[in-house]
């Protein structure tokens, strides 16, 4: 089993690097160059003007290229890493804080590549990918302990509604993460209007298509947890912060979609609220460091 835990740490290394090259690749296409022209000119006086002109241009399609190449091996190292653990605990790794990440960013991975694929776009993984890198980073300053495989405590002996109510938690934030990423992009197309990121016909659809999958997954997390509770605590919901977090959460994203799909509401509106929806998805995930409650067992 040793063996299994160390190659699944080496795998979440390899993760890691790739994830950093990889969100730096994304930033280099998306931030785009600056090509500079210098003119020299020849007065009738015979003395010489030299003027210069920037322009600004889309970033290099090989350093695109590059962000995707390394986000997928950074997917493929993650389900490794995923996979060696899976093996030796005999069991998803889902039970703290260290597995619980080391899942999210195999999710993330996974669904920004979707995304990709489906409308044909790299500049959102300038801001996904940095997101799967800074929860690496994250995963590399928990402590050590945490690292090592133990007996799951009483709690977190459920079985299929564990899986299924923690994975759905997962890929709920990773699908998120990418319409958090398209309303950033959205945002800066719509002040700055830089010519060379997506239209904001088709930010505007990446969001909301996210939103459309991150948000029934988000809802099943709340119903089979409220069953998980009953099962383990004896009460369908007690108000703890976790899972009080994660109803407001759920409350921001029905906001948006209320208001897209009834009221109409597009452009600057919609994507301020997927910013505070995402925001509140981070204290949802961090939030039981400040404030504790049933579910700071291995500090998940």
């Amino acid at each position: 089993m040793e063996t299994l835990v160390q190659m699944s740490f080496y795998s979440f290394t390899a993760s890691s690097l790739a994830l950093g090259v990889a969100s730096l690749s994304y930033m280099l296409y998306a931030v785009g160059r600056v090509r500079v022209r210098r003119a020299t000119m020849t007065t009738s006086a015979g003395t010489t003007v030299t003027s210069s002109s920037a322009d600004f241009l889309p970033g290099n399609l090989g350093a695109g290229q590059f962000g995707t190449l390394l986000t997928w091996f950074g997917g493929i190292f993650a389900f490794l890493a995923v996979l060696f653990r899976t093996i030796a605990a005999e069991r998803l790794p889902l039970s703290n804080m260290y597995e619980f990440s080391l899942m999210f960013v195999l999710a993330i991975c996974i669904m920004y590549l979707i995304f990709e694929r489906i409308y044909g776009v790299r500049h959102l993984g300038a801001i996904v990918a940095t997101i799967g890198f800074a929860m690496t980073l994250y995963i590399w300053s928990l402590p050590a302990e945490l690292r090592e495989i133990t007996p799951l405590i009483p709690a977190l002996q459920a079985g299929p509604i564990m899986t299924a109510h923690v994975s759905s938690a997962i890929f709920a934030y990773a699908t998120f993460a990418v319409s958090f990423a398209a309303a950033i992009l959205y945002l800066v197309k719509s002040k700055h209007n830089i010519r060379w990121l997506p239209s904001l016909e088709m930010l505007d659809d990446v969001a909301f298509r996210a939103v459309t999958i991150g948000f029934p997954l988000l809802s099943l997390v709340l119903i089979l947890g409220s069953i998980w509770a009953h099962d383990a605590w004896g009460v369908y919901w007690s108000w703890d912060p976790k899972e009080t977090a994660a109803l407001f959460t759920w409350l921001v994203y029905a906001v948006y979609l209320h208001t897209r799909t009834l009221r109409g509401w597009r452009g600057n509106r919609s994507a301020i609220i997927l910013l505070i929806g995402f925001a509140a998805v981070i204290f949802t995930y961090y939030g039981n460091y400040f404030f504790g409650g049933l579910h700071s067992y291995g500090g998940v």
